[in-house]
């Protein structure tokens, strides 16, 4: 944090977007390594290469429910003139000794069954009399209750190109290749690779434990009665969903009163079970704005690099913002906004990129474009801000939803995008072209 501590004299300067979010991250360090059973490495960042021990499949396997046959014994099969094979037993999906296949047989085959020694092909079931003698059949019966399918002559009335309907060895990753990349984030379809080539755990960055309080004394859990002068807490929720959507294990406090004993209990109550403590509210100005008297005096203000500091930022809404490192292992700390809508940008900016460094992954940003304004009237900014404003993107072009204020809620929840207004720029015309960071 040199940053904050060169500018720790000057309470009152403007601090840019990029240098906030610059001395954020350069104090986060990706959390450490750990091995992890494949469920519950769901969502965390892989940490090594990882390289395939045996090919997929492992041996040739059917395609199909059918019979294993030569080439040659199938070859110019028809309805008015079948080949008839003698079949000589089944071949089951992990049969581990198969039978041989020789000219004039047949082994009938079960989908994902190895192909059998002697054998060349499948023919699909659908194009024999399945053993019956009463012409093409739609599917095999039971073996538990026709197990004399599996002998006597089975008809053939097409005949089939070498190795039809085979799964060949390797033909979907061979031993050797790499099969997932360092810094892959393990969704189902990975999990199952790795499971497929054996991988009982693997290596990752866990999933950051953000633990998300809101202060305020007037605000009310969902489900229970408004007092007069009360509000429902909503940035606490808004909150742990987004850090749970960003990849993050969220948990979720309940609104802390305007008491800076009890938040100050709360806070390190809590540290036990986060790599990310998220505050909301109590950071601007006024009487009431607990958290910067709470956190004066919890923390590491003592250690190198410690403590959490206030500042003002040069942007529209989110200006007053509070960032540092608390307790014995030096947790960090991001205090927002209380007004809903600044909380949540705040968030986007600067929240969610500290959750990605913490995971490991390359890219902490979400994906910005350019778009054309579609508004009725021109965008105005105050000089010196950098504003964003809540949009709809679509087609390469956004629309504002909302105004400007950082209480609307309901315009937040069209949002789909923001749209940025720069420093400089005090007002955007209908048809320029905006930055937009994408949302969803």
């Amino acid at each position: 944090m040199s940053s904050a501590a060169d500018h720790a004299a000057d309470p009152d300067r403007l601090w840019s977007v990029d240098e906030h979010l610059e001395d954020v991250l350069t104090t986060v360090r990706p959390l450490e390594p750990i091995e992890l059973q494949l469920l519950d490495a769901q969502g965390c960042v892989l940490v090594d290469d990882v390289v395939v021990p045996v090919s997929l499949p492992p041996f040739d396997n059917s395609s199909m429910d059918g019979y294993a046959v030569r080439v040659a014994d199938v070859s110019g099969a028809s309805e008015e003139f079948p080949a008839a094979l003698e079949v000589v037993g089944d071949v089951a999906a992990g049969a581990a000794d198969p039978v041989r296949v020789g000219p004039g047989q047949a082994a009938r085959i079960m989908t994902g069954a190895p192909l059998p020694p002697g054998a060349e092909t499948v023919v699909p079931v659908e194009w024999t009399d399945g053993g019956l003698g009463e012409g093409p059949v739609g599917g095999m019966r039971a073996r538990s209750r026709s197990p004399q399918d599996a002998t006597g002559q089975v008809r053939v009335y097409r005949p089939a190109e070498a190795r039809a309907h085979v799964r060949a060895q390797g033909s979907d990753v061979r031993a050797g290749d790499l099969a997932l990349k360092a810094g892959t984030v393990l969704g189902p379809p990975q999990i199952a690779l790795l499971a497929a080539i054996g991988r009982g755990t693997v290596r990752v960055r866990p999933r950051p434990r953000v633990v998300v309080l809101s202060t305020g004394s007037e605000l009310v859990q969902p489900g229970e009665q408004l007092a007069r002068g009360q509000i429902y807490d909503s940035n606490s929720f808004a909150l742990t969903a987004a850090a749970r959507d960003a990849g993050a294990i969220g948990y979720r406090v309940g609104a802390v009163a305007d008491d800076a004993d009890t938040l100050r209990s709360t806070i390190e109550d809590q540290l036990v079970r986060a790599d990310l403590m998220v505050t909301t509210g109590g950071v601007s100005v006024g009487a009431y704005d607990v958290v910067k008297e709470a956190l004066s005096h919890v923390g590491d203000e003592d250690e190198p690099g410690g403590g959490v500091e206030f500042r003002k930022l040069a942007m529209q809404p989110g200006k007053p913002q509070g960032f540092g490192t608390i307790g014995p292992d030096h947790t960090p700390l991001l205090a927002l906004p209380g007004n809903p809508v600044s909380s949540y940008v705040s968030f986007e900016l600067f929240v969610r990129p500290v959750i990605r460094t913490l995971m490991g992954l390359p890219d902490v940003h979400r994906p910005t474009t350019r778009a054309t304004l579609a508004a009725d009237k021109a965008l105005t900014s105050p000089r010196g801000r950098r504003q964003f404003l809540r949009g709809v993107y679509a087609d390469g072009e956004v629309s504002p939803v909302g105004g400007s204020g950082s209480h609307l809620i309901a315009a937040l929840a069209q949002a789909d995008a923001l749209i940025v207004v720069p420093e400089d720029t005090e007002s955007v015309e209908p048809g320029s072209e905006v930055e937009v960071v994408l949302l969803g």
